[in-house]
């Protein structure tokens, strides 16, 4: 079974089925120890209805308890190895379907990290979670008929040739009574991946719902739009689960037929076969045997018509894996240096100019704009935006990532100790730890205090049980709203890159804590390049340059004061109770 550490290996995603023979190609040994288990399995119960023949003609009818006692035995003897042919059958299948699950796993999973930020941007979280929660289960459960199914072709062969010797007749019609059982399912597997694949979908829908939900539940609490949203919700959810009863009623007739189909036949042939015997062309011990052999084959057939439900099911979830594994991040085609001295960062589509060293403000009607804009110059989007006067997609991405920080207000906490949350993993922030000496020790400690002052952020630290070392939830849900802001702009500041873009690093704070976050972080960043989106005038009082933004483009640049006195769509949108106090 695959290691946690180890490489997963280059999926195919040319489509579904080749993504699926894939998994099977990657532990070939493991698949054939299943095949030969599963067919040696379904032989030996293909045989048990042989020996019990034989023990009734050869020993039973005649009387010889010799023969009687050695039929027996073996029959005994084949049950015995049978079982635990069984086990090890089952055991083998497990591993397959571990090793098929966890090795989807880790592909997913490379492919997120592989992706970064480019992921929310191509496919919805509901999509992923329904991948890594229902799909990959489903594809590993596809992977049995490497096993089992391979046993039931080998079985059903065995099964003909012992008929053969018994009636060609009744051979003739169970060779092709079950390959009508089975193409009489095949319809139904057509629409069975259908209705799946419409279900997958809806379901991939609702399980961003419940994500949107589950972030924005205080604010909707806030706004009186919790009811409009549980209606949408609701709605979502009933659609969800028609959809659900009619893959449900597709999969019980696949079920139910697979069943069914082979019981008929198997009392067609079984009275066909009393009718050969009532005439004396068989034997009663060949009765018995074309009974059990028929009766075996059920065990077959059902196999048949469950693989191919499992198949059709793990296609559809295999062609979702393949959908995701095709998309492509941003591509790096820069081949130029970045600026090698502090330079102005432009915009050509807004018109925003980012002056070196200073703090700027970006105000929009419409917040979104704004973001859009930090998008575009920290290059997450394809755009004409310059840096120092070259294209930032003619620049090597590695360079734009080491010098500009996009801090996102809801970017992602991961759970572990407080301390771990905050600091930066890579890129150019200052890193050290305690493996790297006392010294880089003491340094890093230092930043980390300076970034929780700026932030405002040491009364959280304060407020844990075990301060730094609290272990946090996944998104910091043990703290409020305020507090992760508070904490996302610290794991920002520790960073410490040459130009910072934050996106509305202050908005969930109240006024006098906002105040000092606005205050420490002017301060803070004296002399490096920082922009901010905000609305907030105990923000913009403290920026160097603010640009207002109407419908994505500058309307108008200048000081807070020089815009409050001149443009009068900025006032009304930045002002507040406060103003003059802050004036």
């Amino acid at each position: 079974m695959i290691d946690a550490y180890e490489d997963p290996g280059t999926p195919d995603h040319r489509g579904g089925a080749r993504y699926l023979w894939w998994l099977v190609t990657r532990q070939p040994w493991r698949c054939a120890a299943g095949a030969m288990f599963g067919s040696v399995w379904m032989v030996l119960l293909a045989a048990t209805p042989y020996l019990m023949s034989r023990a009734i003609d050869d020993g039973l009818e005649p009387g010889d308890m010799g023969a009687l006692a050695l039929w027996s035995g073996a029959l005994f003897t084949v049950g015995a190895f049978n079982a635990w042919l069984s086990i090890m059958r089952h055991r083998t299948m497990t591993r397959v379907r571990m090793d098929a699950n966890f090795r989807t796993v880790k592909v997913v999973v490379g492919q997120a990290v592989r992706l970064g930020a480019s992921l929310p941007r191509q496919m919805g979280a509901g999509e992923v979670v329904t991948i890594g929660v229902g799909d990959v289960q489903t594809i590993s459960q596809s992977l049995t008929v490497v096993g089992p199914g391979v046993g039931a072709v080998v079985a059903y062969l065995a099964v003909a040739v012992l008929l053969v010797s018994v009636s060609p007749l009744i051979a003739l019609v169970v060779l092709l009574g079950i390959p009508l059982i089975v193409l009489l399912v095949g319809p139904l597997l057509g629409r069975l991946q259908g209705s799946e694949t419409e279900y997958r979908e809806r379901q991939g829908v609702l399980t961003a719902r419940i994500g949107d939900l589950a972030g924005g539940l205080r604010v909707l609490a806030g706004l009186g739009g919790k009811t409009l949203v549980a209606d949408a919700f609701r709605r979502d959810s009933q659609r969800l689960r028609e959809q659900g009863y009619r893959v449900g009623a597709v999969t019980s007739w696949v079920q139910a037929l697979g069943i069914g189909l082979p019981t008929l036949f198997l009392a067609v042939v079984t009275w066909l076969a009393a009718r050969l015997a009532a005439r004396g062309d068989i034997t009663v011990g060949q009765l018995v045997s074309v009974y059990g052999y028929v009766a075996v084959l059920v065990g077959p057939v059902s196999f048949w018509v469950d693989c191919g439900y499992q198949i059709s099911r793990g296609l559809v979830c295999a062609r979702r894996v393949v959908r995701f594994l095709r998309l492509e991040p941003m591509p790096d085609t820069g081949t130029r240096g970045a600026p090698s001295e502090p330079a102005a960062l432009h915009d050509p589509e807004s018109g925003v100019r980012v002056l070196p060293g200073r703090l700027t403000a970006l105000v929009a009607q419409h917040p979104a704009d704004a973001t859009t804009i930090l998008d575009r110059l920290a290059r997450y989007t394809p755009s004409n935006a310059t840096w120092g006067g070259k294209r930032l997609d003619e620049i090597a991405l590695n360079q734009i990532r080491r010098r500009i920080l996009l801090a996102d207000h809801e970017a992602d906490l991961f759970a572990g100790t407080l301390q771990d949350m905050i600091r930066p993993v890579g890129g150019a922030g200052n890193c050290a730890t305690s493996h790297d000496g006392p010294a880089a020790a003491t340094q890093h400690d230092t930043a980390l205090r300076t970034a929780l002052h700026t932030a405002a952020a040491e009364d959280i630290v304060q407020a844990l049980p075990d301060g730094l070392n609290t272990h946090m939830a996944a998104q910091a849900r043990n703290l409020s709203g305020g507090q992760r802001q508070r904490i996302r702009l610290a794991r920002a500041l520790l960073a410490d890159p040459e130009i910072l873009l934050t996106v509305e690093p202050t908005s969930a704070l109240d006024a006098h804590t906002e105040a000092t976050v606005a205050d420490r972080l002017s301060k803070a960043r004296q002399g490096r390049t920082t922009v901010v989106t905000t609305t907030s005038p105990l923000v913009l009082d403290r920026t160097d340059t603010v640009h207002y933004l109407v419908d994505g483009k500058v309307a108008a640049s200048g000081s807070h004061h020089e815009l409050l006195d001149t443009t009068p769509g900025y006032r009304a949108l930045v002002a507040r109770d406060n103003e003059e106090a802050v004036r």
